[in-house]
């Protein structure tokens, strides 16, 4: 159930670039979404993670590497568009809450040999 809110995040990216980048472009923080280039390019290639290692995470495949993937592009996500963000904090805190299940598949995952 957790990888869900990734895969449906990840359309969002895929099909409405310009809102997505518009919520970066008007965010208090929103300087980090650009220190990885345009964020068009930044929105496109964190949907991608997302929906790849959201499925991962879902199936159960490599769980420990698909959390620490969403773990990375969690963390940027949460500090442009939530921090700083004083009327609307529940949005800060349903990513912390992502963060800590997150963790938890981190920490807690079989590790698979192959």
């Amino acid at each position: 159930m957790l990888s869900l809110i990734f895969i449906v995040a990840s359309a969002s990216h895929f099909f409405n670039i310009e809102k997505t980048v518009s919520r970066i472009e008007n965010a208090n923080m929103g300087f980090i979404g650009n220190s990885l280039g345009s964020p068009e390019t930044a929105v496109i290639l964190s949907g991608i993670v997302m929906f790849v290692a959201g499925v991962s995470l879902l199936i159960g495949f490599k769980t420990r590497i698909a959390a620490l993937v969403l773990l990375a592009v969690l963390i940027p996500i949460t500090l442009t568009i939530q921090v700083g963000q004083m009327a609307t904090l529940g949005p800060l805190f349903k990513n912390i809450a992502l963060l800590g299940g997150l963790l938890f598949f981190s920490i807690n995952s079989k590790i698979q040999k192959q």
